[in-house]
């Protein structure tokens, strides 16, 4: 089976990606050792083109350009234009995208064209309380009618999504996104006392501002708490960074309680176990995910984590058994769920053991990409 998937975020040295890219990498290599052929076409980081292949990884990266009002078009003639190159060269069974992602592609008969929902432009206008944009809302039903299956990461985001876009009467699979239980382990080592860690892009719907507000109260009554946030800086429509903005609106009403909180940007995906083993407490009080991927793969290592108890925050977590979940819009609540943690070590210890369990059981890797491949067999069928 051929396999290509398109997105722009294919993890690359020296560039931030987001969950999608983490994604495909770890299901992209996992069907190449299975014997199956992957190639991965996005646009890339520079205006560079570029025809690499990484861990039996075939991936093409065509040169960023802007051309003033037509980048879209332009992206997407070059994108249909790669997999018909490739698809000449070696048959492709599945084109993969996101929900946008079929818009304006030229369909080839002999391909299935498949949808993953890691959270469209509908999904996220609502929990983020905006209006849908008519343009990329007539992008995104165009792209759904145009697709031959879909895939939900969650129960969450299927039912959430079918209430704004029609899947038409294709098949629709529920398959989670894969942890890899390898890499994401317990780590021997020692843990740094009221440690809190959160990784992510830096930004308000991951609750990076809730997160800090509670900081403050958990400070309160462990003085040597510390905040360590990873990730990727987020940047207004105007070019302001987030990181920026926190630092100039947020931070000064902690006062001194400001320097025990670290902003370390970006990091490469195979250190974040490291960075995750060093905590006491993992936090991620998200507004709104799809599932997410960062909960399921601090607890395969066996750690303590509050996640939202929004969304798809229950599929993820049995509250007080493989984890603990919040309200991530209340500081209160996130503070009071931190110092839990801090106070109940034995039972959080216990906690963390059940949850990597819990994660190897819906989300173990093997598991996953079986599922995918059962599902990919069955549309070509």
């Amino acid at each position: 089976m051929h396999i290509c998937y398109l997105t722009n975020e294919y993890p690359k040295k020296g560039f931030p990606h987001g969950g999608i890219g983490s994604f495909v990498k770890t299901i992209a290599v996992a069907l190449v050792k299975e014997g199956h052929q992957v190639s991965v076409i996005g646009v890339n980081y520079t205006a560079d083109d570029e025809d690499t292949v990484e861990e039996g990884v075939h991936i093409y990266r065509l040169r960023k350009k802007h051309i003033k009002g037509i980048t879209w078009w332009y992206n997407f003639n070059r994108i249909s234009k790669k997999i018909k190159e490739i698809h000449q060269l070696q048959p492709v069974n599945i084109v993969e995208t996101s929900e946008l992602g079929l818009a304006f592609l030229r369909k080839i008969k002999d391909i299935k064209y498949v949808i993953r929902l890691h959270g469209g432009h509908h999904f996220f206008a609502e929990s983020e309380n905006r209006d849908v944009d008519l343009w990329k809302g007539w992008q995104e039903k165009r792209s759904f009618k145009k697709a031959d299956a879909f895939v939900a990461v969650s129960n969450y985001v299927k039912t959430h999504t079918e209430k704004y876009l029609e899947y038409h009467n294709k098949a629709v699979e529920l398959i989670s996104y894969p942890i890899n239980t390898s890499l994401f382990q317990p780590i021997a080592g020692d843990i740094v006392e009221h440690q809190i860690v959160f990784a992510g892009t830096v930004c308000k719907k991951k609750g990076v501002v809730e997160l800090i507000r509670a900081f403050a109260l958990v400070k309160e009554k462990f003085p040597n708490a510390t905040l360590m946030i990873y990730g990727r800086d987020w940047f207004f429509p105007n070019g302001e960074s987030f990181i920026a903005m926190l630092k100039e609106k947020e931070l000064p009403n902690l006062g001194t309680l400001a320097d025990s909180i670290t902003f370390f940007g970006a990091v490469n995906y195979e250190s974040i176990p490291s960075k995750y083993a060093q905590a006491q407490v993992c936090v991620f009080p998200s507004h709104m995910e799809t599932q997410g991927l960062v909960a399921p793969e601090a607890m395969a290592m066996g750690k303590m984590v509050v996640f939202t108890k929004l969304g798809p925050g229950a599929e993820t977590i049995v509250d007080f058994k493989t984890g603990l979940l919040c309200d991530p819009r209340s500081p209160d609540d996130i503070a009071q769920k931190i110092i839990w943690v801090f106070e109940n070590q034995t039972k959080s210890n216990a906690i963390g053991l059940k949850a990597r369990d819990f994660v190897i059981g819906k989300y173990g890797l093997n598991k996953i990409v079986e599922k995918n491949k059962v599902f990919y067999n069955s549309i070509l069928d």
